[in-house]
């Protein structure tokens, strides 16, 4: 998300960063370009306007200006002004009341509602603790309630049971109901969609709503239709007392003009963005780190969030003990280096929120895909269990065999081969001397590409 958009802004950044002065016409022509990228981010105009003039008032005047690194400033005052539009700050659901708490999805037909009622309820469940239940009142298209009861079942949630014969108020009546009686801390409901905006949808939707009063009322967008969910928002917006907006499909959207547009037509804040079809791809909308992202400074804060709630603490902490007292780094403990760093996300989520990742030349992004992770795992899990624990017996023969079983080359395997020597030898000297001797190791790798020269040895 966002790659066109933030290689155009970082490119105007970088040239200013250096600048030991600004000028009015530096900045003037600075924000032209910052114009013309929103536009072809297809961010709404009248967003692209009032963002640029907020962005020109603080640029001329003591911000930037009498700065001591007026480049720095308005770098910062662009970031400002970006995290304000999106909604300054990530707005959480409000579910403090007697249970159940109500939250109903609302968005056109293909927007991903019903899949993201089960991100939902997946993320309560797991991160909130709550006691969810899910309900569909979508009694128009095919196979909808029959699509949420499986996501139900594979998230782990209660599924209230409907029927298409139904009249979709009676069935979100009987759902409250029965989220009382089970005690359920958050009913989730599913709501019907179309292809367009039109009386019948709304009016459905608006007698569903007075009849259950939701404390939460979200409207799921494609952040794919661009200026087109700004306008379907608004619309929604003006028949519904939304709360709130999740944008969904963000991982196919690489201009990101709705995630900015979306909150300033509206005045609803994000919420959550969507970014994939696992049950587990919605996260909480921070607007402050997307703005930082988006301008290339990366998501660091994000990224470690995600370090501690999907890396496998207990294997860690096993793998950290095995190498301290000096016991081999074997393939079974490099495969499930790459599961985690897969359940992450994999290289290009990863990258995605690492600082300066937005410089890299196309070239370079290309060849980072979860491919060639994917094929590594699929080598070792071609060997016995004997030749992943002595990676040694791998003679010419055995690596041959190991391709044909995965599907590789034998070249594929040496490659493998090559990278796990690279981590033992690392894990090695981390058994050796402790974690001084891996800093020392990190070092001289740093010194070798001129990063760390000028740093005072290790005691």
């Amino acid at each position: 998300m966002f790659e066109s958009l933030s290689q155009r802004l970082s490119t105007t950044v970088n040239r200013l960063r250096g600048r030991g002065r600004l000028t009015e016409e530096n900045i003037r022509e600075s924000l032209r370009e910052v114009r013309i990228a929103l536009l072809e981010a297809d961010v709404a105009l009248p967003v692209v306007q009032a963002l640029i003039q907020r962005i020109k008032v603080r640029a001329v005047g003591q911000d930037v200006m009498k700065s001591l690194s007026p480049g720095q400033a308005l770098i910062k005052v662009v970031s400002d002004e970006l995290t304000t539009v999106m909604g300054s700050a990530n707005t959480e659901l409000n579910l403090a009341q007697q249970p159940p708490a109500v939250v109903l999805l609302a968005g056109l037909q293909g927007a991903g509602k019903t899949t993201t009622v089960a991100k939902l309820a997946r993320l309560l469940t797991e991160r909130k603790k709550k006691k969810v239940m899910v309900v569909s009142c979508d009694v128009y298209r095919p196979a909808a309630i029959e699509q949420l009861r499986t996501l139900a079942g594979q998230v782990g949630v209660s599924f209230f049971p409907s029927d298409a014969g139904q009249d979709p108020v009676a069935i979100a009546k009987a759902a409250v109901a029965a989220a009382r009686r089970e005690v359920v801390d958050v009913l989730i409901v599913d709501t019907a969609g179309r292809l367009h905006v039109d009386e019948a949808m709304m009016a459905e939707i608006k007698a569903l709503h007075a009849a259950i009063t939701p404390v939460e009322t979200l409207f799921v967008v494609d952040s794919m239709t661009g200026q087109d969910a700004a306008n379907t928002a608004k619309a929604f917006s003006d028949a519904l007392p939304l709360t709130g907006v999740i944008l969904t499909k963000t991982d196919g959207d690489a201009r990101g003009g709705a995630a900015l547009s979306v909150r300033y037509v509206t005045g609803r804040p994000i919420k959550f963005l969507g970014a994939g079809e696992k049950t587990d791809a919605l996260e909480p909308f921070h607007p402050d780190r997307l703005a930082q992202r988006i301008l290339g400074m990366g998501d660091v804060l994000s990224l470690v969030e995600e370090v501690e709630r999907k890396v496998d603490q207990d294997k860690a902490q096993k793998l950290a003990q095995k190498v301290m007292k000096g016991k081999r780094f074997d393939l079974n403990d490099m495969k499930d280096q790459l599961e985690q760093m897969g359940n992450m996300g994999g290289l290009a989520g990863l990258m995605d929120k690492l600082p300066g990742m937005g410089n890299l030349p196309d070239s370079v992004k290309s060849k980072v895909n979860d491919g060639e992770m994917n094929r590594m795992i699929a080598i070792i899990c071609s060997m016995t269990k004997k030749e992943r624990r002595h990676p040694d017996l791998l003679n010419g023969s055995r690596r041959a065999r190991v391709a044909r079983g995965s599907g590789t080359q034998p070249a594929d395997v040496n490659r493998l081969l090559k990278q796990y020597m690279q981590m033992e030898k690392m894990m090695s000297k981390l058994s050796k001397g402790g974690s001084k001797g891996l800093m020392r190791q990190m070092r001289g790798a740093m010194k070798g590409m001129g990063g760390m020269g000028g740093l005072p040895p290790m005691r």
